[in-house]
């Protein structure tokens, strides 16, 4: 069981010490406060992924992604609830019935490592999946992740996505996969990318950077796609019988995502389809 100490203090424990000193330096301010509390739970968070790959290993446990290889760390929020399984729980319904429909096409805009765009490929054998993300390094774990799940055929990893690129929805169903750090209020526009009209769409909508994003995102797709809204919900059930043993704290941070305020999803199936 993690517990954060020893006889010697590891270099992980003394570089957050390091850091969270210097984050309460000066004069008292819950700022400070908060940014150490967030600091100390990463740290925390990564001594429990630590105890559960020992156990368990380093394939996902449940959830639509079970079986996946995920041998690396998030570039982007948690590592822990991926490895369970019950990473943004709420999905997993959209997840099955978009497994269940074997899309020809999936574009993976912000793919990070490679979670969704390698979970994807390996439950849909004939998909081809473009995995896009502006980060290099990001870029270079994803196209590894495939390489370790064998999907590395049929996944094409790529930087920055526009509106041109876009165009690949016209010619085949496709699903668009969307999370962009709130720059899906300028991609994700039909009026600039005219065959969006087309492709099934689940974004990720930050309206913790701007307010009322989503509200817009779903008047601008209205005409043309069924829009559902999917909140934010934790699936304690997916926690591994032995976790029953930490901490109501540590069982807290398994299933914690990171998130800084509301990033509801939609989930937008046209009424087109190609």
């Amino acid at each position: 069981m993690p517990n954060g100490r020893s006889e010697k203090p590891s270099a992980l424990t003394q570089a957050v010490t390091r850091d969270v000193l210097a984050l309460l330096e000066g004069v008292p301010d819950a700022g400070r406060l908060e940014q150490a509390l967030r600091h100390l739970a990463k740290w925390r968070a990564r001594l429990i992924q630590n105890t559960l790959t020992a156990r368990e290993g380093c394939n996902v446990l449940s959830g639509p992604f079970e079986g996946l290889i995920y041998d690396t760390q998030a570039t982007e929020g948690a590592g822990v609830a991926r490895l369970i399984g019950c990473y943004e729980a709420s999905l997993a319904p959209v997840f099955e019935q978009i497994i269940a429909q074997s899309y020809p096409l999936v574009v993976d805009v912000g793919c990070a490592e490679g979670y969704y765009a390698i979970g994807l490929a390996r439950q849909m054998p004939d998909t081809r999946v473009m995995a896009c993300d502006s980060n290099p390094g990001a870029r270079a774990a994803c196209a590894a992740l495939a390489r370790r799940n064998g999907v590395d055929g049929r996944v094409t990893v790529h930087g920055t996505l526009d509106h041109a690129d876009l165009a690949v929805c016209a010619d085949q169903r496709t699903l668009i996969l969307c999370d962009i750090e709130g720059a899906e209020a300028v991609l994700l526009d039909p009026a600039r990318a005219p065959a969006l009209t087309h492709a099934d769409i689940l974004v990720e909508v930050h309206d913790c950077f701007t307010p009322g994003l989503s509200d817009e995102m779903t008047q601008r797709f209205a005409r043309t796609h069924s829009v559902q809204r999917i909140g934010r919900s934790a699936d304690t059930a997916a926690l591994p019988d032995w976790m029953e043993q930490l901490s109501d704290l540590d069982r807290l941070l398994c299933l914690w995502e990171w998130r800084i305020g509301p990033t509801p999803w939609l989930w937008m199936q046209s009424r087109n389809p190609r």
